[in-house]
């Protein structure tokens, strides 16, 4: 099982670069990055998503760096470990511009990118975007499926109900299959990993039996062994979640505000995997 890094990176917490370095010296397989383009000051949506009591929303929120940007500086400056999204919010973006930002970060860092996905839980962020909340899932289907054409055929096209454009060229592509990785639990999830995904990314609430049930199912019906990357893996019980078959755990990082601290934590979380 590998063992991988998530963090809401900040403005004003650890450099980018320095993270990176920090994440690839204490032999961490990859780093993956959160998305927010921005927070509403309205707070219309709860927090945790629904939530009977809301909570207030973290400021890291409303700070973190546009992963993409911050991910080609951090492949810039390391050369072995993975990188990514976990997740970035597709519908909040236009297929075409995304689709090049991605190939473009993959390609910068030979091939070690990879893609995780999700439509988004604020409703207020997503209006702002011009995104109606309705139907999320259906639009970042949609949005994969275009992104896939663009990064596979020389002058795509695409016609759907969210995504319509006529031949155009656009590269860089990347090299080879770019790994998308579909997160959430709701019942349905599976079936979004099998149509447009190559791996699932879930987070740590099922109970372990139940988990384990419903990666076998995964498996069984793909026909092949796809990746499960947990996010928010609790290091105390790595061999539970490798005995139910994930591939991969993502420590969260919750030090936002002190570098050194961020160090601290690295090196206690090392310590569980080494």
């Amino acid at each position: 099982m590998d063992h991988g890094i998530v963090t809401f990176l900040t403005d004003y917490g650890i450099a980018p670069t320095d993270l990176g370095r920090a994440v690839e010296e204490r032999g961490f397989g990859s780093l993956l990055l959160t998305e927010h383009t921005h927070i509403p000051v309205s707070r219309r949506t709860p927090y945790p998503v629904g939530a009977a009591e809301p909570q207030p929303l973290p400021r890291y929120y409303s700070h973190t760096f546009d992963p993409f940007t911050a991910l080609a500086a951090i492949a810039a400056s390391t050369s072995r470990i993975g990188l990514g999204t976990a997740v970035s919010l597709i519908n909040q973006h236009h297929p075409i511009t995304l689709a090049k930002q991605v190939a473009s970060v993959d390609r910068i860092s030979a091939g070690r990118f990879e893609l995780g996905v999700g439509p988004g839980w604020n409703a207020e962020e997503m209006e702002n975007h011009g995104v109606a909340p309705a139907r999320p899932i259906a639009r970042m289907l949609e949005h994969l499926a275009a992104m896939r054409t663009i990064w596979t055929e020389d002058e795509p096209e695409f016609h759907g109900e969210f995504v319509d454009f006529d031949p155009i060229w656009s590269w860089p592509k990347p090299d080879r299959r770019l790994p998308v990785l579909i997160a959430g639990v709701g019942p349905r999830v599976l079936d979004r990993v099998l149509s447009h995904g190559d791996g699932w990314l879930p987070l740590p609430l099922y109970p372990i039996e139940v988990l384990r049930e419903r990666i076998a199912e995964l498996r069984t019906r793909a026909g092949r062994p796809v990746g499960v990357t947990l996010y928010g893996a609790d290091p105390e019980k790595l061999a539970d979640y490798e005995e139910a078959g994930v591939d991969r755990v993502l420590f969260e990082l919750d030090d936002h505000e002190d570098p050194a601290g961020t160090l601290r934590q690295l090196d206690r979380l090392a310590g569980f995997v080494h």
